[in-house]
């Protein structure tokens, strides 16, 4: 062979390799400027599969949500929970939480929300659809803030039909994030540490999360419509005095603030939500300046693009492509060290719940003797105290993950002040003649929904009714608004733990 034709053979291999590379990046950078231009989206657009036309990887891992579907009945792993919120919806029906696919459906579908008949009737207040849907923010828009928060539960059932979105965290023109709940941007300006002026991009991929994933209360709040008086239960979030247990507990004490009274204790109760963002920020994850973004809606890449994965779930199912990025460890490793404070986070928490059910327990049997308020008024603080630090160490989501350290403190704040309380119950059981007392056995959910008068038949009866009838309507109704997006409901099936 001659020279010229191997220096021309060499030529053509090295040639066509550079070709086929610069083809493809220039193919990848064609995907990248795509998706980086700025769609037309039309305000007030609430149904995912419209954002989605436009960025389909996005939208298709978001739908990936519907994978977490099990229904986890929390009730009936630890049964105690019936008897410490007894009077309070939560003793009806209270399940782990599953995908965002499915925060409209098992909003509807829970017997919390009870059984409206028509959409002037109902168990809770609109306040409480609130972080379930994108059509709260338009809603808002459309009516004003106050109007939304005034009314009963059933008042937006043909009109708040499409679950978690896109339109919660982006701004429809420059797909920005932003916050679509001016509760938030109120909080954070009263709390201090960062003023809404100071937030940056890093910041927002926390607190678009933040919105619904906190403490809050509904605040009665008197305004006029129209000559009109009326009252909104507006969704505040506690932070005026801190974000710890102890400065929200604070506030709340201060504000005067009680969710319910105890069906048995007669205790000024307070519910945690999900505090979970409070509890971010006291770890190390925070500290060292990630987000909620990071690690439950890591990058992906797809050839050449690289975008945001929307199937927001537990870092712990993609290991390798959030938590090893910054530990040394391997995913088996990583795995079982997860599981080791996981379960030193349960064996307090359960400790905690024992302690409180029976200290509920206890506290009714006092008043039945004839205890005083006065008599009875040390011990009813503690149980709210105690049962308040319990409730905000688990409520938080992965508590546990975000800042392990402060979650198993609080449990060992909320099992002390059950203690204290259960000493100084005893003193009071003494005097009346009951110093021997036992707690009655509330081993099952079903005992214990029993043992707190719960009539769960009847109230599993009447939900029923409500999803075969007024449920199936606001969906037929929305549909000719043109605001239901039956892509959200795909392949949906009705999954309760009561039926």
């Amino acid at each position: 062979m001659k020279k010229s034709s191997i220096v021309f053979t060499l030529s053509v291999l090295a040639i066509v390799p550079m070709v086929l590379l610069t083809m493809s990046i220039r193919e990848n950078k064609a995907d990248q400027q795509v998706i980086d231009a700025v769609p037309v989206i039309k305000d007030g657009e609430t149904r995912p599969s419209e954002w989605g036309k436009h960025y389909p990887r996005e939208y298709d891992s978001y739908m990936q949500t519907r994978k977490s579907d099990e229904i986890a009945d929390v009730l009936k792993e630890d049964p105690a929970l019936v008897v410490m919120w007894a009077g309070y919806a939560f003793s009806r029906d209270y399940n782990k939480p599953r995908g965002h696919y499915y925060a409209l459906e098992d909003n509807i579908n829970t017997l919390r929300t009870g059984a409206p008949v028509d959409n002037k009737t109902g168990l809770q207040p609109t306040a409480c659809w609130t972080c379930k849907s994108p059509d709260v923010p338009r809603l808002m828009k459309r009516d004003g803030e106050l109007e939304y928060f005034t009314g009963p539960w059933a008042k937006y059932g043909d009109e708040v039909v499409n679950t978690i979105g896109c339109g919660d965290c982006h701004d429809n023109k420059t797909m920005k994030l932003t916050l679509t709940r001016d509760y938030l941007k109120r909080a954070l300006d009263a709390e201090g540490r960062l003023k809404v002026a100071d937030i940056t991009h890093q910041d927002m991929r926390s607190l678009v999360c933040a919105q619904c994933h906190s403490e809050y209360y509904f605040k009665k709040t008197e305004w006029e419509d129209k000559g009109e008086q009326k009252t909104a239960l507006v969704v505040t979030f506690p932070w005026n005095k801190g974000t710890t247990a102890e400065k929200i507990e604070e506030y709340y004490d201060s504000y005067g603030f009680t969710d319910w009274t105890h069906q048995l204790s007669k205790t000024p109760m307070l519910k945690a939500q999900h505090p979970d963002y409070e509890t971010f920020t006291t770890g190390i994850h925070y500290r060292n300046g990630l987000s909620c973004a990071d690690c439950h809606m890591p990058y992906v890449r797809e050839g050449g693009v690289k975008y945001t994965s929307h199937n927001v779930r537990s870092p712990l199912e993609t290991i390798a492509n959030t938590c090893l990025n910054c530990h040394k460890d391997t995913e088996q490793g990583f795995r079982e060290l997860v599981e080791q404070k996981l379960a030193r986070k349960n064996e307090l928490a359960k400790a905690a719940t024992d302690v409180l059910a029976k200290a509920h327990l206890e506290a009714a049997k006092a008043l039945s003797l004839g205890a005083t308020e006065e008599e009875m008024k040390a011990a009813q603080q503690d149980i709210r105290h105690g049962q308040w630090r319990w409730d905000f160490a688990v409520a938080s989501h992965g508590g546990f993950f975000h800042a392990p350290e402060e979650t198993l403190r609080v449990l060992a704040g909320a099992i002390n002040k059950g203690q204290s309380a259960r000493l100084k119950l005893r003193v009071i059981l003494a005097k009346y003649g009951a110093a021997d007392y036992e707690a009655p056995d509330f081993s099952t959910k079903e005992k214990a929904q029993e043992l707190i008068g719960l009539d769960f038949k009847k109230m599993v009866e009447e939900k029923n009714t409500f999803l075969n009838t007024l449920k199936q309507e606001w969906f037929k109704q929305s549909e000719a608004k043109g605001l239901f997006d039956p892509e959200s409901r795909k392949d949906m099936v009705l999954k309760t733990s009561y039926n």
